[in-house]
């Protein structure tokens, strides 16, 4: 995607004043954990973690969500490594996407817990564990269950949408099942803006109807075409100083931000 490689482009090449700062694009206070997701630049980080992360630090973002877990390790660090390189540069490894489930939940809490992270969140549910209603409630009492253990460890267990929940089943739409059938001292919804309006839906509508369930962000624009693709923050058509007008309504504490 055109607009991705700018971004990518332009990162590996910047400075403090190169990038607007996310604290000034949505009037953020000075201080607020502002970070990305580093799946957004994984060529980067798969190429030299250290260095990405100077380059990031240098940009204003003071945390990350991992999307590198794999044999125990987060971006072949070990999890206590990775926590204090993170830490070296000034950045805070708040949380993680990680294939969490009932099998691997002890394995994956303990390595999250190790890296210092406050949030482990599924990134998706495979396409053969979400063909019907059924199974989207069958779902949403595995997250029950792994967000119990989670809250043992001292972590918090999060899901995290696309398009495919606001798909509807049976005249119902997934996604509500979801809010529905986990308990939110449980699981909490880290909300994809891009994806949920994709889908055909109003985040604010979701902040009102289910307040405080959205306690992490991924922020990114839509474009204007007709292929809705993803755009730079502010270049598209996601309101989105209407929608941090409502963070406290929506529960949003840390904000992880994807710009692409």
């Amino acid at each position: 995607m055109t607009n991705r490689r700018n971004f990518i482009k332009g990162l590996a090449a910047a400075t403090a004043a190169g990038l607007i700062i996310p604290e000034k694009l949505f009037a953020m206070p000075k201080g607020k954990t502002i970070g990305i997701q580093l799946y957004t630049i994984r060529e980067m980080v798969n190429k030299d973690f250290e260095g990405t992360l100077k380059i990031l630090s240098g940009i204003g973002y003071n945390s990350v969500e991992a999307a590198g877990y794999g044999d125990r390790k987060f971006y072949s660090f070990e999890p206590a490594d990775y926590a204090k390189i993170c830490k070296d540069y000034g950045i805070l490894p708040i949380s993680s996407h990680s294939g969490i489930n009932l099998e691997n939940a002890d394995v994956v809490i303990e390595d999250t817990a190790k890296a210092g992270m406050s949030y482990l969140v599924l990134p998706s549910i495979p396409k053969e564990k979400r063909q019907t209603l059924d199974d989207i409630k069958r779902r949403a009492d595995e997250f029950n269950l792994i967000g119990e253990k989670c809250k043992k460890s001292g972590l918090k267990f999060g899901y995290h949408n696309h398009a495919f929940e606001f798909e509807k089943m049976e005249d119902q739409v997934p996604y509500d099942i979801l809010l529905e059938k986990t308990e939110p001292e449980l699981c909490f919804m880290q909300v994809d803006l891009y994806w949920m309006v994709y889908g055909g839906y109003d985040p604010m509508d979701y902040f009102k109807r289910y307040p405080r369930r959205f306690e992490l962000w991924h922020v990114k624009d839509m474009d204007k075409t007709k292929q809705r693709e993803s755009t730079e923050i502010g270049q598209g058509t996601i309101d989105f100083p209407g929608l941090f007008d409502k963070k406290k309504k929506s529960g949003m504490k840390p904000c992880i931000q994807i710009l692409l």
